[in-house]
């Protein structure tokens, strides 16, 4: 199996309750990010008994799938024992054995398509450009520092072509115009979007992952972003951001990211 398909593997045993093959893909000092769960891989495999044994059965949909290096980027609709449907991005680190040795994600509920009627996980699918993987990582990061951290914003339309940009979160319209205007309706509010730390930058291709942390309208905040690199510009963008929960309530101290 490659690892893509350990992956998709793996996230799969949610929905079909099998913990031999989860306790087969894992590696035994499985490392959780996820602030909700113990870590390890009896905590997994836990967590896929106790789905197999609630009343409404879980279901998982797999939407896009990267590798980069010893990681594999997922996105994924998940609705775990009918509590609702949630967009989440799962990353995944393969140790040398070839078995899944860490994982982060964030999760956000399903919503309403946007001022544009964009869902959070239509769009486009192809993965193309192999060759132009880290000349795509890169412009993500100059864009992460001179946009999203604020230290060049004039440079902000030289990311783009002109107004051709395909929005996918969930309150905000098409194009850098769209953008700007929401960032104006915020400012308006008093609510600032904030990123202080870039801490992975994951690219296949045309498509580039971002994993960062801050603040929104004052909270703590992890964004993963996945932005679609066209011709050397930023063409397509989705989103899931969520709030870090308070430190006392988290189930493991590996920390967010």
């Amino acid at each position: 199996m490659t690892n893509i398909e350990k992956a998709l593997a793996l996230i799969n045993t949610f929905a079909t309750g099998d913990t031999e093959k989860a306790t087969s893909l894992l590696a035994k000092g499985y490392i959780q990010h996820n602030l909700a769960y113990g870590t390890g891989r009896d905590a997994f495999v836990g967590s896929v008994a106790w789905l197999a044994s609630a009343p409404v059965k879980t279901t998982v949909q797999n939407i896009r799938a990267f590798e980069d290096g010893d990681k594999v980027f997922l996105q994924t609709v998940y609705n775990f024992a009918g509590a609702g449907e949630q967009v989440a991005f799962d990353i995944f680190r393969f140790d040398a054995d070839g078995k899944i040795a860490e994982h982060w994600d964030n999760l956000a509920a399903k919503a309403d398509p946007n001022p544009s009627g964009h869902t959070q996980i239509d769009g486009c699918k192809e993965l193309k450009a192999l060759d132009k993987t880290e000349s795509n990582r890169e412009l993500v990061k100059n864009f992460l520092a001179d946009v999203m951290q604020g230290q060049h914003p004039e440079k902000t339309p030289e990311y783009f072509d002109g107004n051709t940009y395909i929005q996918h979160n969930t309150g905000i319209a098409d194009g850098l115009s769209g953008l700007g205007a929401a960032l104006a309706a915020l400012a308006e509010q008093g609510i600032q979007m904030i990123y202080t730390t870039v801490y992975q930058v994951l690219a296949q291709g045309n498509y580039v992952l971002a994993v960062s942390e801050g603040t929104f309208g004052g909270a703590p905040t992890s964004y993963y972003d996945l932005w679609r690199v066209e011709n050397g510009k930023i063409a397509e963008h989705w989103d899931v951001m969520e709030t870090i929960a308070a430190k006392e309530t988290w189930q493991n101290q590996n920390g967010k990211f």
